[in-house]
């Protein structure tokens, strides 16, 4: 069994931040000082926190993220951080976000010959075409090249990202996976009473979406997908989770809607367990938890081939797939993945089934293994390009 490690992890969104990539590397952090490993977590300090410096945690400046102003980069200086890892020993230094805070971790922990890893979480280059910034796509992708050439270790969440990123340049890749909380998303926390605050009666259909409500997230295609569908079905409603730049037109458009807002942890089960089929039709995930959160509350799901979909959701059997960037296919998979919502459907069933094989444990433990391993390697010499994982 290996020893305790010294682990700087760094990174840009952390709770009480709301979104995936805070919860699951809050989750990381976690499962990493359970196991024993002492933890420095390196973040920007976030509007009205205190400021933070010690063994645990440093809380570094920080400013808000052009379009994400809700978000947070981190600033720190190549030469503090150096003084840092001086004083910290770290043995390892992992990055989970890209931006400044990530690449000046990186480059002093290079400069110190300390092991280095880092998490390939969102695809912020092919956010550029979502905000008429096209042009800016390439200059993105090699910046982050630039920042993952760093690491001793890039962790992905799927071998087909790891193989486009393969094919892009990006070298030292590994397949990390993700995982659900099936206690928490659970089909058993249906609730009547939110449901009936939703305005559906007993054997209406709803309809769920969650996620931030931004334009690289492709909401507007569930909602218009849903208006044409209940045109034929007007017990069918559609309730949206979540906030971001778009919601205010997005609720102007759709006034028949749900926006049920921010919700977190036992409040965003039963918003969950208490619909019947779930949309999800974002392109630019690179995995889509709440894909696996769809699939453990029993929803019968309706998204694209791809990110988390691709792994864990076969077409027909426990939900509904069209092919990537078809419009028309995903209209035509929400309406299949509604003809088998009923409660208690096979389909749903298998759903359920699926996220219980993608156990949370299994993942961090395989995290923590080559994260360990990673250290060891270094501590024995340079690390060369390794086969994709």
């Amino acid at each position: 069994m290996r020893g305790t490690v010294q682990i700087a992890y760094v990174t840009e969104t952390y709770p009480p931040e709301v979104n995936g990539v805070a919860l699951t590397t809050a989750r990381a952090v976690e499962h990493l000082r359970a196991a024993g490993h002492r933890v420095l977590l390196v973040r920007p300090r976030q509007r009205g926190e205190a400021a933070r410096d010690d063994a645990d945690e440093w809380r570094c400046a920080g400013g808000p993220i052009p379009m994400y102003p809700e978000l947070r980069y981190g600033l720190a200086t190549r030469a503090a951080l150096r003084r840092r890892w001086r004083a910290a020993a770290p043995a390892l230094v992992h990055v989970a976000t890209p931006g400044p805070l990530a690449l000046a971790a990186l480059s002093a922990a290079r400069a110190e010959g300390i092991a280095t890893s880092a998490d390939f979480r969102t695809n912020f280059h092919a956010y550029s075409r979502h905000y008429r910034l096209g042009w800016l796509e390439p200059l993105v992708l090699r910046w982050l090249r630039r920042l993952h050439d760093q690491a001793d270790c890039n962790f992905v969440p799927t071998a087909a990202l790891a193989a486009e990123l393969a094919a892009a340049g990006f070298a030292r890749l590994s397949v990390s996976g993700r995982g659900v909380d099936a206690r928490l998303f659970d089909p058993a926390r249906r609730d009547p009473a939110l449901r009936a605050r939703w305005g559906a009666a007993e054997g209406d259909p709803v309809l769920l979406h969650v996620g931030r409500l931004a334009p690289e997230k492709n909401v507007a295609l569930a909602l218009a997908a849903w208006e044409r569908l209940r045109s034929t079905r007007p017990g069918l409603r559609m309730v949206v989770v979540g906030d971001g730049p778009q919601r205010a037109a997005l609720q102007r458009r759709h006034p028949q809607a749900c926006f049920a807002g921010v919700h977190t942890g036992e409040a965003l089960a039963r918003h969950y367990a208490s619909a019947d089929a779930f949309a999800f039709p974002s392109l630019t995930d690179t995995f889509g938890n709440v894909t696996l959160e769809a699939l453990a509350s029993g929803l019968a799901y309706a998204g694209f081939d791809t990110a988390a979909a691709a792994v864990h959701v076969v077409d027909g059997v426990n939900g509904c797939l069209a092919r990537p960037g078809d419009a028309a296919a995903f209209e035509a998979t929400l309406a299949a993945a509604l003809a088998q919502a009923e409660p208690g459907s096979a389909l749903r069933r298998r759903a359920r089934e699926t996220a219980l094989s993608a156990d949370w444990s299994a993942v961090l433990q395989r995290f923590e293994s080559t994260l360990c391993g990673v250290a060891e390697r270094r501590a024995a010499g340079p690390i060369a390009d390794a086969a994709l994982a």
